[in-house]
């Protein structure tokens, strides 16, 4: 089922209406879908070059608004949902103490989420459910998504086709260096 909906990613690249299918892919990944807009986005700018800021600026606003949704989701359904199965298995008090600490490292949740591979719709879900202020939860969401795109569309502007393989070999890790280097410096400064 994943080879077929990666498949078909990459056969909206070529697509008339590509763009719309990129924000369509961008926004819905936010909070359901499992295939990063990264998949369109690259073989997008690989055949027009000259459109990099736009695709990467199409992918991060349609992201945050899905990351909307994904907040909407986790406030809505944590209401209605969530905190009677919670209550129910006894863990009520297990969520508030969970609550308390999400939020203590919420913009570093968010961040981390936006720009790496980790799944950003959980990041999205649970800043509803563990209310996030909205303030801090929308600006990460700008500053994460915006590296995370505007990055491999620099990339991709300046070196082209080649650069394509090496992100997706390396992009888990690349990502896991550039959080590593940005929580580093965050410390250093905080710290110094």
């Amino acid at each position: 089922m994943m080879k077929s909906l990666y498949d078909w990613t990459l056969r909206m690249a070529d697509h008339r209406h590509a763009l719309w299918v990129l924000a369509a892919v961008s926004f819905i990944e936010s909070s359901v879908f499992p295939i990063p807009p990264d998949v369109l986005m690259i073989p997008m700018i690989l055949a027009r070059p000259s459109r990099a800021w736009l695709i990467a600026g199409v992918a991060l606003v349609a992201s945050v608004i899905g990351g909307l949704l994904g907040y909407a989701i986790g406030a809505l359904a944590y209401q209605e949902l969530g905190q009677p199965i919670l209550e129910a298995l006894g863990k009520g008090d297990a969520m508030e103490a969970f609550r308390t600490r999400f939020n203590d490292f919420g913009f570093w949740a968010v961040l981390t989420a936006g720009v790496t591979p980790f799944p950003y719709k959980v990041i999205t879900i649970m800043s509803g459910v563990t209310s996030m202020p909205l303030a801090t939860f929308i600006t990460t969401s700008i500053l994460a998504r915006g590296l995370r795109f505007f990055i491999l569309a620099a990339l991709l502007h300046k070196f082209g086709a080649p650069i394509r393989d090496f992100i997706e070999r390396r992009l888990g890790i690349l990502t896991i260096v550039f959080v590593v280097v940005l929580f580093g410096g965050f410390y250093l400064v905080k710290h110094l």
